[in-house]
């Protein structure tokens, strides 16, 4: 097998894998990992969202997560309210058990990023692993939400060192 081609299924094989981990931490929960995704784009957020905005941040399905969304109104995780910019529009962010639902999410991500850092032998294996991805992904959709999303936490005052 080509290396570049073995490296394309190996990057498929970990993402399928991760998510199925991921999946089997947050099936207490309830919740499946793109619900987490949204959960934690909204708990990190400083004020309400649209939908739009939290798409905009989603790299488990960009674009428009309003089935997402309303699986999570529905559950009483997300509240809505018409956005005072845009009558046309909504506003979300979580609700008290939205809140709770994120710490235990938050907990969730703690406990799969521990059993991800013990399969790895050093932070310098981290750092290359993360140089190769970001040149195999650095147009795409995805990669363009994971790089919003890394901005807005870096521009948060409670993430500056």
């Amino acid at each position: 097998m080509d290396p570049v081609e073995e490296l394309r299924y190996l990057v498929l094989a970990a993402q399928r894998d991760g998510n199925r981990a991921l999946a089997a931490l947050l099936r207490p929960l309830a919740l499946t990992p793109a619900q987490a995704e949204v959960i934690n784009v909204l708990a990190r957020a400083e004020r309400p969202l649209t939908v739009r905005e939290v798409g905009d941040h989603l790299v488990c399905e960009p674009g428009s997560p309003s089935r997402l969304v309303a699986s999570l109104a529905e559950a009483g995780l997300v509240a809505r309210s018409v956005d005072p910019r845009d009558a046309r529009a909504w506003t979300l962010e979580l609700s008290e058990s939205g809140r709770q639902a994120a710490e235990a999410v938050r907990a969730v991500d703690a406990r799969l990023h521990d059993e991800l850092r013990a399969g790895l032998t050093s932070q310098s294996d981290i750092e290359a692993a993360l140089r190769v991805l970001r040149q195999l992904a650095p147009d795409g959709a995805s990669a363009a939400a994971l790089g919003r999303r890394l901005a807005a936490e870096a521009a948060r005052p409670s993430s500056r060192s």
